[in-house]
C-alpha cells in the first residue's frame, strides 16, 4: 500500500473536505480524488459517503482513519528515534500564528532559527487566534503561537511571554496628552475594533467585563481585520482603538500615533499551543527550545 494514498486519505478524513485537503497537501483536487479512489479500490469498498456536497466517513473509512493515525504515530516515533541517533535536524514544520505575532514577533525568531537550522523548512500560516487553535486541533499545523488564552484542555499550552495592550489615538486627539485612562473612557469615543475571533478583541472585551463594562457600551464605528488598516484609520482621526504596544513602535517614533495605557492594564499571554503527541519530530522539539529561549530574551528586553 502506498504511503501517499494513506496520507491523502487521512488528510481528507481529518478535514472532511477534498478541497481543503488539496490546499494543505499542495495538490490539485482531481489528484486528491484519484489517490482516495485508488485506496478504495485497494480495499474494494467506499471510504467516504458523498451526499449534498458533503462527505462523511463510512464504517470502513473510520477504521482506516483510526489505523492510519496509529501508523503515522509509529512513523513519527521511528523518524524521531533515528534522527536523535544521527543528530539530524531537518524536515518540514507547519507553524501557525495569529496576526500580531506573525507580523511583529516571528520574523526575527524564524530568521535566526533558519540560520541555525538550514535543513528545516518552516511554513507559516496566519489566522486569528480562533483559527490557529482550530488548525492545531485538526492537526493542520504542528505548532501554533497565539495571543489569547486557550480553553481546550486536550492541547498543550505553554506561555511564552506577556504583552500589554494600549489605547492608540491620533496626536491631535483629546486623549493624546493623557498617560493613563480608565477603561470606561473607551465608551466616550468612536471605537475601531478587530474582527470576531481576534485574540486582541477577546482579551480587551474580557478586561472590560472585569471592569463592569458590557460590549454594548462600546461605540464601535468600524470592524477591521488588519492591524495596518486599524492604525491608518486611527491616524486619520476616525476613532480610537486598542492594540498591542509591540505593533506600534514605528508609529510612536514617527509621531503619527500616541499610546495611552489603561487602568486597569490590559495584559495578555503569548502562548505556544500544540497537540499532546507522545512523539514529535526533532525539528519541532528544536524549534520549541529555540522559541522558549527567544521568548525569555524578548521578555527581558521588554522589562
Amino acid at each position: 500500500m502506498s504511503d501517499r494514498r494513506l496520507q491523502v486519505f487521512y488528510t481528507v478524513a481529518r478535514l472532511l473536505s477534498f478541497t481543503k485537503a488539496a490546499e494543505e497537501l499542495h495538490m490539485t483536487q482531481p489528484a486528491v480524488t484519484f489517490q482516495v479512489r485508488q485506496l478504495e479500490e485497494q480495499f474494494n469498498t467506499r471510504l467516504f459517503d458523498r451526499t449534498h456536497n458533503r462527505i462523511s466517513l463510512t464504517e470502513a473509512g473510520k477504521k482506516v482513519y483510526e489505523c492510519g493515525e496509529r501508523i503515522f504515530e509509529i512513523y513519527a516515533e521511528m523518524d524521531n528515534s533515528v534522527r536523535q541517533l544521527t543528530g539530524d535536524i531537518s524536515g518540514v514544520l507547519i507553524l501557525g500564528a495569529s496576526t500580531t505575532i506573525a507580523e511583529y514577533m516571528l520574523p526575527v525568531l524564524l530568521g535566526d532559527f533558519k540560520a541555525e537550522h538550514p535543513d528545516v523548512t518552516v511554513r507559516l500560516k496566519v489566522a486569528n487566534t480562533d483559527g490557529i487553535v482550530s488548525q492545531v486541533e485538526n492537526n493542520a499545523i504542528d505548532l501554533g503561537v497565539v495571543e489569547a488564552p486557550v480553553t481546550n484542555k486536550n492541547l498543550v499550552v505553554e506561555e511564552c511571554s506577556t504583552d500589554q495592550l494600549v489605547v492608540i489615538v491620533a496626536p491631535e486627539h483629546v486623549l493624546a496628552n493623557e498617560d493613563v485612562i480608565p477603561l470606561k473612557r473607551l465608551a466616550d469615543f468612536p471605537f475601531i475594533c478587530r474582527e470576531e475571533g481576534s485574540g486582541t478583541r477577546e482579551v480587551m472585551l474580557e478586561s472590560m467585563h472585569k471592569s463592569g463594562m458590557s460590549d454594548s457600551e462600546l461605540n464601535v464605528s468600524m470592524e477591521l481585520g488588519s492591524l495596518e488598516a486599524i492604525k491608518g484609520a486611527v491616524e486619520a482621526g476616525m476613532g480610537i482603538s486598542v492594540i498591542s504596544s509591540a505593533t506600534i513602535q514605528k508609529e510612536l517614533k514617527l509621531g503619527t500615533l500616541v499610546a495611552v495605557k489603561t487602568d486597569p492594564p490590559i495584559v495578555r499571554p503569548f502562548s505556544f499551543v500544540h497537540q499532546k503527541q507522545k512523539f514529535r519530530m526533532s525539528a519541532m522539539d528544536e524549534l520549541l527550545k529555540f522559541a522558549r529561549n527567544y521568548c525569555k530574551s524578548y521578555h527581558a528586553d521588554e522589562t
